[in-house]
């Protein structure tokens, strides 16, 4: 949350191409050294899906300053994400489980609807000059103060099954203990300092990550 700033058009584009060499890569292990299958077809489509998704994120509907402290985490994770699970899917040993597939890819499409649509509800009420210094507590965001965190998690876990490897499964596991022992705690300290009792009322009748639950 310190150190922001908006990232320039050249920071943007090395932030592709980056994207695109993970992608690059992910195609050469899935298809050159692994044999061609539903499986690893399926899997390079949803890390084109996760390309698209955060490309148009970045250039068209949120662009946002980050820190560089965040850049250097997302750059750290989705290169596990772009290599972990091919990698992960080659190793593996496990037959295919078409309920288990079929679970992955219904996770990875809510989560990633979920990390969008959170932050694209949020968008009018940020860029309204008249909002300025008011917390936005509507949208999906009632239901949970980091439900775009949830889609995170959710769409993370949605590849994992999608590789078919159990020890995948330790990819979002690790992304949750980030957020709930890293992120969230810093970035309820920074909405606190921002937003003071307004966050305070708010936290009191919302839950931080999982609706309903935590």
């Amino acid at each position: 949350m310190y150190g922001i700033h908006k990232p320039t058009i050249k920071e943007k584009i090395l932030i592709f191409c980056a994207e695109i060499i993970y992608l690059i890569i992910a195609y050469y292990l899935l298809f050159i050294v692994y044999e061609k299958s539903a499986i690893s077809i399926g899997l390079f489509i949803a890390l084109i899906i996760t390309t698209v998704r955060l490309t148009a994120m970045m250039f068209i509907w949120l662009p946002r300053g980050i820190g560089w402290q965040e850049a250097i985490m997302n750059s750290a994770a989705f290169g596990i994400y772009y290599l972990g699970f091919p990698i992960l899917l080659i190793i593996g040993k496990q037959e295919p489980n078409i309920i288990v597939l079929i679970m992955g890819w219904v996770l990875f499409l809510v989560g990633s609807i979920l990390n969008t649509a959170s932050e694209l509800l949020r968008k009018p009420f940020k860029d309204n000059p008249a909002n300025k210094g008011k917390l936005y507590t509507g949208g999906l965001f009632k239901h949970a103060i980091h439900i775009n965190y949830l889609g995170d998690c959710l769409w993370v876990l949605g590849l994992a099954l999608i590789s078919n490897n159990i020890y995948s499964l330790l990819i979002p596991l690790f992304l949750l203990l980030v957020f709930v022992f890293g992120y969230i705690p810093k970035s309820d300290d920074y909405l606190q300092t921002k937003y003071g009792e307004q966050f305070t009322a708010y936290k009191k009748k919302t839950k931080k990550l999982i609706p309903f639950i935590w």
